[in-house]
């Protein structure tokens, strides 16, 4: 019988990271792209994530980056989705198009084909946006590890953001 999607240590944080969120009345949003919406998954992961995801986007194409989120299209021309701009304006959007406190924005090539010198298979961009007009970039290079594995490590990084953004002192 399976009782998790997720290994065990990712689900634990993600418990805590909606006990605090609960604690804190904050919601989250997601703007996922090469994780496929495995982050909401994972808080969905958690009984009582209904009071804490507010909602997901799943924006894998350009055009649905723009549609849904808003992302500028001569942003995704100049810099190509896998992006600092771009990764912040998908949080930017997220925290615009929702009722969520945190959004959580990621964008990045899993592989294993699709890198190039620039943009190797395992780069992935983050940003976390917060009521106030805060937003994080973190940039990470997990290597050609395989999709899965970079996918995964996406979602601890992921996690790391949201950790740090519900522990964080609210906005005036």
């Amino acid at each position: 019988m399976v009782t998790s999607l997720f290994p065990d240590a990712l689900e634990t944080r993600a418990a805590a990271l909606v006990k605090a969120a609960t604690e804190r009345g904050l919601r989250i949003a997601t703007a996922e792209s090469c994780t496929g919406g495995l982050i909401a998954g994972l808080l969905t992961e958690i009984a009582g994530s209904s009071a804490v995801l507010e909602r997901g986007f799943i924006t894998y194409s350009n055009h649905a980056k723009a549609e849904l989120l808003g992302v500028p299209k001569d942003l995704l021309l100049a810099h190509g989705a896998v992006s600092e701009p771009v990764v912040r304006a998908m949080a930017e959007g997220a925290l615009a198009r929702s009722r969520g406190h945190i959004a959580v924005a990621v964008t990045g090539i899993a592989g294993p084909g699709g890198g190039s010198a620039e943009k190797p298979v395992g780069l992935v961009h983050f940003a976390l946006a917060r009521e106030g007009g805060i937003v994080l970039h973190v940039e990470r290079r997990f290597g050609d590890i395989g999709r899965s594995a970079v996918r995964l490590a996406t979602l601890d990084q992921a996690l790391k953001l949201l950790e740090q953004a519900v522990a964080a002192p609210l906005l005036a």
